[in-house]
């Protein structure tokens, strides 16, 4: 992925923030969030975002899998400042929705990650209810 489009980066843009406060076993050696723990924070984050769009009760019976995430990590994360994340949903498709994430700390960019969730049944990718598409749009990404 190229370095992202700067307006994707502004976190005014999403409307889901929540903040997740780094552990201290989440540092490397440099004493920086590592990229693992990174990418912990943004799952964590995108199941919050999912709980609050009320996603799981409009799919009743389904299972949701990441079929493609990309993380460009843009800066370095402290401990124990909390970091903040923004999810938006950037676009619905018919099977899958791509969300894209902004992570801040203190004001300070640090990452940009964009993933694409499949809806799955018991016999494979499992179209998205026209209601989950009409209640999609409180979440999308603000222009």
């Amino acid at each position: 992925m190229a370095k992202p489009d700067p307006a994707l980066l502004d976190i005014a843009r999403y409307p889901f923030t929540c903040t997740i406060d780094p552990r201290f076993g989440d540092l490397d050696v440099n004493m920086h969030v590592n990229n693992v723990a990174m990418a912990g924070m943004l799952e964590d984050a995108r199941v919050r975002f999912g709980r609050r769009t009320g996603y799981s009760k409009m799919v009743p019976g389904t299972a949701t899998m990441v079929a493609s995430i990309a993380i460009e990590y843009l800066g370095e994360g402290n401990y124990p400042d909390p970091i903040e994340i923004g999810s938006a949903l950037e676009r619905v498709g018919r099977t899958s929705q791509q969300i894209v994430q902004t992570v801040t700390q203190g004001g300070k960019l640090l990452a940009f990650a964009r993933t694409i969730i499949v809806t799955v049944g018991p016999d494979g990718p499992s179209p998205l209810p026209e209601a989950f598409t009409a209640a999609a749009e409180p979440w999308m990404l603000r222009p």
